[in-house]
């Protein structure tokens, strides 16, 4: 199977600062494009669906801050701000504004680098088929239904966002503040009921489980086998 290629798009007005990013991507196996301002940036954004965009704040025009914030309000693609070194308080608002990180300038390709891979090491994670198996139970996350022992039990949508994390990450101890945060709850009582009616649905023996099992003081965890 093909190693993806990830498309990267470098927004800068500086000329001299966008090849060199360019150039030094491209040699470790990235697709890059390349935009002179917000305005060039968003037409290429129309027509090119990019993995993650680095963003200069400081821009003519429309500057790197109001851009991100457009983006961030349609689309969750990463991205990386471009600061000038010392200005804290771009790099505040840019976060808060729902940028992924930033970087000063003067800076290090390779630095950048790393902060590309850990960013897209974040975001990528593993599709799961619409039917999986939990030992001999059949979970249709399509379906948004359980099948165990010949019955069909139903799961409503934030029992399917809770398996659907825990399915991504089996053997991973989920803190209640985790599942609160997968399904927006903060009650801990109310997490706990959910835990306890997935577990209804998934297991032979509930009071006995073999797969949702509770971590004592640590949480939940789901094993597949």
């Amino acid at each position: 199977m093909n190693k993806k290629i990830f498309h990267i798009l470098v927004v800068d007005d500086d000329d001299r600062i966008r090849e060199l990013v360019k150039e030094y991507l491209v040699e470790n196996n990235f697709l890059v494009t390349t935009a002179k301002d917000a305005m060039d940036a968003k037409k290429k954004l129309e027509i090119v669906k990019f993995d993650i965009l680095i963003v200069d704040i400081m821009m003519p025009g429309e500057d790197g801050l109001s851009l991100t914030k457009e983006i961030k309000k349609n689309d969750p693609i990463p991205v990386i701000l471009l600061t000038a070194k010392g200005e804290t308080h771009d790099r505040i608002e840019g976060l808060e504004l729902g940028a992924d990180d930033y970087l000063g300038k003067p800076f290090e390709p390779k630095e950048l680098l790393l902060r590309i891979k850990n960013i897209l090491n974040k975001i990528q994670k593993p599709i799961l088929p619409d039917e999986i198996y939990i030992g001999n139970t059949l979970v249709d996350l399509k379906k948004f239904h359980i099948k165990i022992n010949n019955k069909i039990k139903k799961i409503n949508p934030q029992e399917k966002k809770i398996l659907e994390k825990m399915l991504e990450s089996p053997g991973k101890v989920f803190s209640r503040d985790d599942i609160g945060k997968i399904i927006n709850i903060s009650k801990e009582r109310t997490i706990d009921v959910m835990i306890t009616r997935l577990r209804q649905k998934i297991e032979s023996y509930p009071k006995n489980p073999k797969y949702l099992q509770t971590i004592r003081g640590s949480g939940y965890v789901l094993w597949i086998k």
